[in-house]
């Protein structure tokens, strides 16, 4: 069995955690341990606290979950691809995957309800794809 750790905002905690039980479950179907379950304030810090994960050796992939919900200003677009340009440096540096299911930049609370499972879902079964490639 291969391990994941799960990197998580709780800017939008109520939803994360809806977002948690279903990256769980598809875990578990994908035969994958959750070895850490890191709780973050938003998706600034997720690149340090998957960092960390991957530096692991008993971790062979990371999930970030969040919601970068749209906002007044641009600062949303601007830290979301920041957040994943990171994301995507992270798996090349360490040649391990990291499943991205962070909502948005820019959603609207709308959007939200209906892609959290399935986001969430994705982000998982990525990471999972990836290590079964290894």
């Amino acid at each position: 069995m291969s391990n994941i750790g799960i990197v998580l905002g709780r800017f939008h905690r109520k939803e994360v955690e809806e977002m948690l039980d279903e990256a769980r479950t598809v875990a578990a179907s994908r035969g994958l341990g959750i070895v850490a379950e890191v709780w973050v304030p938003g998706s600034m810090e997720k690149p340090l606290a998957i960092k960390r994960l991957l530096m692991r050796d008993d971790v062979a992939g990371a999930v970030a979950l969040g919601i970068i919900e749209r906002g007044e200003t641009e600062h949303g677009n601007v830290m979301g691809h920041a957040v994943i340009s990171s994301l995507i440096d992270l798996q090349l540096q360490f040649m391990k995957p990291v499943g991205v299911g962070i909502l948005g930049p820019g959603i609207n609370p709308s959007q939200i309800p209906p892609r959290i499972r399935p986001y969430a879902a994705a982000a998982v079964n990525a990471c999972a794809d990836l290590i079964e490639q290894g």
